[in-house]
């Protein structure tokens, strides 16, 4: 039996070593020797037969060929290492325990080894404790009652003579400390940091930094002690002091204050790094200590956050660190990143937070991927402090969306609609059609969403904007989200006359061509808007008046032909005979022709008009059956009410104003035809009867309108059916219908007085109630009283951090007893300081107490974020 001090390197020593003392006595001799000692005087556990080694457990593992053969080989060896514990066997209890660590980090358990590991520690062999303190890490946590037996170990070897002892205690303290093994300890490791021993004071400011996070109390103790570490010429004790400042100023708004006084020490010690001459010890590829730059830029960023004063102090050494770096090597990457994000963090120069931005421009145009990303998502965050100097990187930042790699092509992407104003709108919007077209799935219907909001809002003339419109709607095509249909058909009933006969004519084209091409499939958004402008404007389109409306569009092409309606009229037969598009395409393209039969004049489109729609009337489905019966009635039994039922519909009133500069200024919406809308929200609530949605999220959104059940078209449907007709009479004030009814009779006896003129509604006080407040981000909703049991919400989002948040997202649900309808957001980005706002119509027949639940979700620095909330600080009678 061989003892393990003497087992591993026996054959290490040279002969002439070996035979030191006498030539004759070599190492067989030796362990002969050493073997028969132990056998005379040892007990009878320890005469176990020799464990297996680290080293051959290792093989017998990695040999296993499957995971049954590797259980039967670890249950084994943990068996074995059981029963040497239970025969307290000292001298292979160190070679276990290393064993066991191994097969703790394979994933077994090995809690039986804890008590173990605390014999090790009390040993005073610096092997054993080395390995006892290891597995005391590794298997030891403040759960475990084990854990309160090593305070007192750990006492006594932080007073150790031995510095890799006390090393030894002050790394485990910080890895495993509990708040009360903190306090109890916490004045050791204050005494530790002011030792003249580098290497423990090294290791006892790093073990200040874990207690300070577990413990923030103790804070107060380390101060006096921390100062005095940035005098150390120790490169190793100057960043473990700078970690630990650094850690106590981010947590303590007292603490900053008290170490903006130590910004001329850091800016004294970063300019010696950066004119020091070469030193081996300390150089990484040219550069010197690397590290302790990048951490003393940091604690300068948080110093010089809001302080103008501190910010002028380090604005000289910022400007040579840039200036200075070294670009050829990683190394110096990483330094100029952290210099950059301290120039844009602090109260900085102009010229020099340009200089930063230069600098990640440059960034833009190095061949490794990581950089140009890290400079993209750099850019994104400090695009809100100085956007023209972001601007003049435009042309690079635009080169990346052609970058083959997605998460790249992804922040430039979001970096150029950060970049969109007014003057650049005509050069950016060409740059993002391409990048549309040519960009993955995924990023589609993000893209398009982004281009419609920005065409909304810097579009320099009416015409322009709708010639975008089509274009995101041609490339977009099936990805479009679903608010884009409903948001340009209010664009384009808002414009000018002369606007929507333009609209109509080059809808007109892009149709005529996804028809006979045979991707109107892929276009179903663009046909659904074609068909409802056409349908309005069909008389604009075929009139000889349009010859005299320029067709040329923004890029210069005139590919428009008037057509004659015969020819529209079969362009419509083939979209509705195919089998590829949706049912919700093929009702706006029936109620669509329905309408052209008040707008063309001749009587063989209008036959053909009719034979179309009555097909529709046995159609195998319901809601296209129902359709097509209703509308053939108008053809028959209700003909004299059809060219008022199937009129044009008067302008939507848009959500926000839009200035334009444009030749002719938009028409203002009247308030009469306002009111006439109000009225026909009561008639379609009585109409379509149908089940409120209870979840007013977005996804829900999505996969009502997948399933071509979106009550939104239906509501369009009908009002495009009902809408114009100027019938005033009161259930009350209807004569009973004689046998001869007239068409006045008809109309009562149809519509019942439901066009009765509305009670006016008493506008009530609005009140805010807080949703989420968390993170720097505060939704508040904004109450205010309707009509009877009905109240509606206006979500204002604020954000008070210093990146944008980007995909915004708010979600809400009520109890199956409310009515939910979420109106569009204001937009998916929310920038630093800005607001998004959405409205949620909420009707409450039954009158109970309001409860909501919300989750907002959102992408920042740090990735996805999800947050979700309970509101129900909204008064009981609120819906009274």
């Amino acid at each position: 039996m061989a003892y393990p001090m003497y087992e591993v390197d026996w054959s290490v020593l040279p002969p002439e070593q070996n035979r030191r003392f006498n030539p004759a006595f070599n190492i067989a001799t030796i362990k002969q020797v050493v073997n028969e000692a132990i056998e005379r005087v040892a007990p009878v556990s320890v005469r176990m037969p020799t464990p297996t080694r680290l080293r051959d457990l290792i093989r017998q593992i990695r040999a296993a060929r499957t995971a049954a053969e590797e259980r039967s080989v670890v249950n084994k060896e943990c068996a074995y290492i059981r029963s040497t514990f239970r025969e307290e066997d000292s001298v292979w209890r160190c070679r276990n325990i290393a064993k066991l660590l191994y097969i703790h980090m394979l994933g077994y358990p090995a809690h039986f080894g804890q008590l173990e590991c605390l014999k090790l520690i009390a040993s005073t062999r610096f092997t054993d404790k080395r390995v006892g303190y290891l597995g005391a890490m590794l298997l030891l946590d403040e759960r475990q009652d084990v854990h309160l037996l090593i305070t007192n170990c750990l006492k006594n070897d932080l007073n150790s003579n031995t510095q890799f002892v006390v090393g030894l205690a002050l790394c485990t303290l910080g890895a495993i400390a509990s708040p009360e093994m903190a306090r109890d300890l916490a004045s050791e490791v204050e005494r530790l940091i002011k030792s003249p021993n580098a290497y423990i004071k090294k290791k006892a400011a790093l073990c200040a930094f874990r207690i300070i996070r577990r413990v923030p109390d103790l804070m107060e103790m380390f101060l006096p002690a921390t100062r005095s570490l940035l005098t150390e010429k120790n490169h190793g004790v100057l960043i473990t002091g700078v970690t630990l400042i650094t850690e106590m100023c981010e947590n303590s708004p007292d603490t900053l204050n008290h170490f903006k006084k130590i910004v001329p020490n850091l800016v004294r010690i970063l300019k010696n790094l950066i004119l020091a001459g070469y030193s081996p010890e300390h150089d990484v590829s040219g550069v010197s200590d690397p590290f302790l730059q990048v951490k003393i830029l940091r604690l300068l960023r948080i110093l010089g956050k809001n302080d103008a004063e501190a910010s002028e102090a380090m604005n000289d050494i910022l400007a040579q660190v840039a200036t200075n770096t070294e670009t050829s090597k990683n190394v110096g990457n990483t330094i100029l990143y952290e210099t950059v994000l301290s120039i844009m963090d602090i109260k900085s120069e102009s010229s020099l937070r340009v200089l930063a931005v230069n600098i990640l421009g440059r960034f833009l145009l190095n061949n490794d991927k990581n950089i140009r990303y890290v400079a993209l998502n750099t850019l994104l965050r400090t695009v809100h402090v100085d956007t023209s100097a972001v601007q003049r990187h435009r042309t690079t930042i635009l080169e990346c969306l052609k970058d083959p790699d997605i998460s790249i092509r992804r922040r430039a992407m979001e970096l150029s609609f950060a970049l969109v104003n007014q003057q650049n709108i005509r050069s950016m919007m060409k740059e993002l059609l391409v990048f549309l077209e040519r960009s993955e799935p995924e990023f589609k219907a993000h893209c398009s969403s982004a281009m419609l909001l920005a065409a909304e809002r810097y579009a320099p003339t009416n015409k322009w904007h709708l010639d975008t419109l089509f274009k995101v709607f041609l490339k977009a095509g099936n990805y479009l989200r679903d608010d884009t249909v409903s948001s340009t058909i209010q664009i384009i009933s808002s414009a000018p006359a002369e606007r929507q006969a333009y609209a109509a004519m080059r809808l007109w084209s892009s149709l005529e061509r996804s028809a006979v091409n045979g991707d109107s499939s892929d276009k179903q958004p663009l046909v659904q808007v074609a068909t409802w402008t056409i349908g309005e404007y069909g008389d604009l389109l075929v009139s000889e008046a349009s010859n005299a409306i320029s067709m040329v569009d923004d890029d210069g092409v005139d590919d428009f032909e008037r057509p004659r309606e015969e020819y529209v009229i079969d362009i419509y037969q083939k979209l509705l005979w195919s089998t590829q598009l949706s049912i919700t395409t093929k009702e706006f393209l029936l109620l669509s022709l329905a309408k052209l039969s008040t707008r063309f004049t001749s009587q063989p489109s209008q036959d053909k008009i009719r034979v179309i729609i009555d097909t529709f009337g046995s159609h195998i489905h319901i809601e296209l059956q129902q359709r097509g019966v209703e509308l053939s009635q108008l053809y028959r039994q209700y003909a004299h009410l059809r060219p008022a039922l199937l009129e044009r519909m008067p302008p939507m009133e848009a959500p926000s104003a839009r200035a334009r500069d444009d030749a002719e200024p938009e028409p203002e919406p009247a308030a009469e035809p306002q009111a006439q809308d109000n009225h026909q929200d009561a008639l379609l609530d009585l109409i379509i009867g149908s089940e409120p949605l209870t979840n007013g999220d977005a996804e829900h959104r999505t996969d009502i309108a997948a399933n071509n059940n979106n009550n939104n078209t239906n509501t369009n449907d009908i009002l495009d059916l009902l809408s114009g007709l100027e019938l005033t009479s009161s259930p009350a004030a209807a004569p009973p219908p004689a046998l001869n009814n007239n068409a006045a009779n008809n109309a009562s006896l149809l519509l019942d007085g439901l066009f009765a003129a509305p009670q006016p509604v008493i506008s009530q006080p609005s009140l805010i109630v807080p949703a989420l407040d968390k993170a720097g981000l505060v939704v508040v909703l904004e109450a205010e009283r309707g009509a009877a049991h009905c109240v509606t919400l206006t979500m204002r989002a604020r954000s008070s951090r210093l990146e944008p948040l980007t995909d915004f997202l708010f979600q809400a649900a009520v109890p199956r007893t409310l009515q939910l309808d979420m109106m569009s957001p204001s937009g998916t980005v929310l920038p630093p300081q800005g607001e998004i706002t959405q409205v949620l119509k909420i009707n409450n027949p039954s009158r109970t107490p309001l409860r909501l639940r919300i989750r907002v979700s959102y992408v920042c620095e740090g990735g996805p974020v999800l947050e979700q909330a309970e509101v129900n600080a909204f008064p009981a009678d609120l819906f009274n």
